[in-house]
């Protein structure tokens, strides 16, 4: 199953790390969901109208919102093959530019998104680790009080690991999953032989009569149902790692039948015999393999871990593209999927948080209350920003999708509801965490549009500019100048001139865009204006928001186009503006305070733009606003 060299990775390859990457999460519900469905808490007692009950709405919720909205619908709103609640945004903003009211709405829509699935991929790992490790103590109890110890153990070497990258991580996860699938399938399948009226719980009428009989307690249920779909929004948000074919691929190949047969044969083994309900996925298995199953589910849900975390390091390298974190440093880990990356700040901080959680809570039933709030907030938030991209982009469909991405919406806000009746017992720790990242988000967004719209104010146009410093003294070499606006002359120059009354022989305004698409080919990454042939250029360096600029490489590209730069002979000028401490305390100083923490915290752009250090000089300045 080998590509060959240098060329990209085959349909079956992609499929297969795809299971190894995205399919975790919502693979390995199994392992909870059906048993909190009936847990003490809910109250819901496992008689056979219950069981089929809850069945159906386990059935019918994965189909129309994982198989239809993500697998069907969604993953058709790629910007030029990236996914995720960002990449959206990027797409939106690009059909609603001269709109900045709709701008904002959708900003808003997509931040906070982003920010609540930041807290799903903290809670994800814990719980699913958790869960698996428990299942230790059926055939050893007294390894109780191990569990907390091995699962922290278990998430250590999972976030070591990360660092080989999502291809070689995936890879090798993925035939662990597709035996964990297998074994999913069979397991179910021999419940189903031996009880096969189960399969009266795919006619949604059990689920719509339990709902009309039981409405409170069907409202209530529906936080656990919700957690068989845990994991569907990774879908949408690792899409960029390997595409929609492979994801499809696996999904309608692979992942639903198994997934739907276990569910099924749990619950045909609860209607053989009700005292199962205590552990239905284990007591599945046959008493002499359960030890085997129990360390395949606990590989897989070591696994289950990998689909959020893949997606964090996604989101987060796109909040920085989109002006929305600080600069961060990104490591490519793949020579042929760009979309591959690991971001070693990310990593050890999820490390940290998820440890922490589990220390906190150290059982998987008490991390339940605090799963699914967040899914179900970004899948509603994911929803409505979809509406606005078919109503501006196709407006020809719109009504059809409208109308079922609609009632989809509608099923997700009743999710929504049911499980924010959980935010005390727990729930709070997502929405906490979405919370101070969306204020983190927000601030250092609005604080940099301050400072650019502060030096927009200043700027000195280049038109005329090196008329004006016809006299002035020249120094041998080139002088690169980094600047955000292109049109205008850098500031990190006019202070450069200010002190050392000279300029360099040949001058390069330099500005680094970040375009709101994924990825651009060399051909289209240079532009160059010419301001005085021989000693001053403007020159645009294009990159897409999946992209990592590296300046070094760039000037080859220039030199292409006749522009040569010896580094030894070429200084780097950057320039740094930071907001000045408030003169007078006010209720919002807190925010000036914090971005200027996330300034000092985030890496240097020498460093972000792979810059020789020995030929960097940075000038900073401050502004009060």
């Amino acid at each position: 199953m080998q590509s060959p060299p240098g060329a990209p990775p085959s349909l079956k390859i992609l499929t297969l790390t795809a299971l190894g990457v995205v399919f975790g999460d919502i693979g390995t519900s199994p392992l909870y969901a059906f048993k909190v469905l009936f847990s003490a808490s809910l109250g819901i007692p496992s008689n056979d109208a219950n069981v089929l009950a809850g069945l159906s709405l386990i059935f019918w919720a994965v189909m129309l919102i994982v198989s239809l909205k993500y697998v069907t619908i969604v993953l058709n709103f790629d910007n030029r093959g990236e996914g995720g609640i960002l990449a959206l945004l990027a797409f939106a903003g690009r059909l609603l530019r001269g709109r900045p009211r709709l701008q904002w709405v959708a900003a808003s829509i997509a931040v906070l998104g982003a920010s609540l699935f930041f807290g799903d991929a903290i809670i994800t790992p814990a719980i699913s680790v958790l869960s698996a490790v428990e299942g230790l103590t059926l055939t050893a109890p007294g390894l109780h009080d191990w569990v907390v110890p091995i699962t922290v153990a278990v998430l250590v070497l999972l976030f070591v690991s990360q660092r080989r990258g999502t291809a070689t991580v995936g890879r090798f996860f993925g035939w662990i999953m597709l035996g964990w699938f297998g074994a999913l399938a069979l397991l179910g399948v021999q419940s189903i032989i031996e009880t096969p009226q189960v399969l009266a719980g795919l006619d949604p009428r059990h689920a719509l009569r339990f709902a009309a009989d039981e409405p409170a307690i069907a409202f209530a249920a529906l936080g656990a149902v919700f957690l068989a779909l845990t994991g569907g929004e990774a879908l949408y948000a690792d899409m960029g790692h390997f595409g929609p074919r492979p994801i499809r691929f696996a999904w309608f190949g692979i992942v639903l039948p198994a997934l739907m047969l276990n569910y099924f044969g749990q619950g045909a083994l609860v209607l053989r015999d009700g005292a199962a309900i205590s552990s239905p996925f284990y007591l599945l298995a046959p008493t002499e393999l359960l030890p085997l199953v129990i360390v395949l589910a606990t590989a897989a849900t070591v696994i289950a871990s990998q689909a959020t975390i893949s997606g964090a390091f996604s989101v987060t390298q796109q909040a920085s593209r989109l002006g929305y974190l600080p600069r961060v440093t990104v490591l490519y880990t793949s020579e042929s999927q760009r979309g591959q990356i690991y971001i070693p700040r990310v990593n050890w901080l999820l490390l940290i948080l998820v440890v922490a959680l589990v220390l906190e809570f150290r059982e998987s039933d008490a991390l339940a209350a605090a799963y699914g709030i967040a899914v179900s907030t970004t899948m509603v938030l994911e929803t409505s920003l979809v509406v606005m991209v078919v109503c501006l982009l196709r407006p020809g469909y719109g009504p059809l999708l409208i109308a079922v991405l609609g009632a989809i919406g509608c099923v997700e806000l009743v999710f929504f509801a049911s499980n924010a009746t959980k935010f005390v017992s727990g729930g709070w720790f997502p929405i906490a965490v979405a919370g101070v990242l969306f204020t983190m988000l927000t601030t250092w967004k609005l604080a940099a549009d301050t400072i650019t719209a502060s030096e927009e104010a200043r700027r000195v146009p280049t038109e005329g500019f090196m008329a004006t410093m016809a006299e002035v003294p020249r120094v041998p070499g080139s002088a690169i100048f980094f600047t955000a606006e292109r049109n205008s002359v850098p500031t990190a120059l006019l202070h450069n001139f200010k002190h050392n009354k000279v300029l360099h022989d040949r001058l390069v305004f330099l500005s680094v865009v970040t375009d709101d698409v994924p990825r651009l080919p060399d051909a289209e990454r240079v532009e160059i204006d010419v301001i005085e042939r021989g000693h001053c250029y403007a020159v645009a360096l294009h990159y897409g928001f999946r992209e990592e600029p590296d300046i070094p490489q760039a000037l080859k590209l220039l030199a292409q186009r006749g522009l040569n730069f010896e580094l030894e002979e070429t200084t780097f000028f950057l320039g740094k503006t930071r907001l000045a401490r408030a003169e007078k305390p006010g209720p919002f100083t807190w925010r000036r305070d914090l971005f200027r923490w996330m300034q000092n915290n985030s890496p240097s752009a020498a460093e972000y733009f792979h810059l020789p250090p020995a030929r960097v000089i940075e000038i900073g300045t401050q502004i009060s606003v």
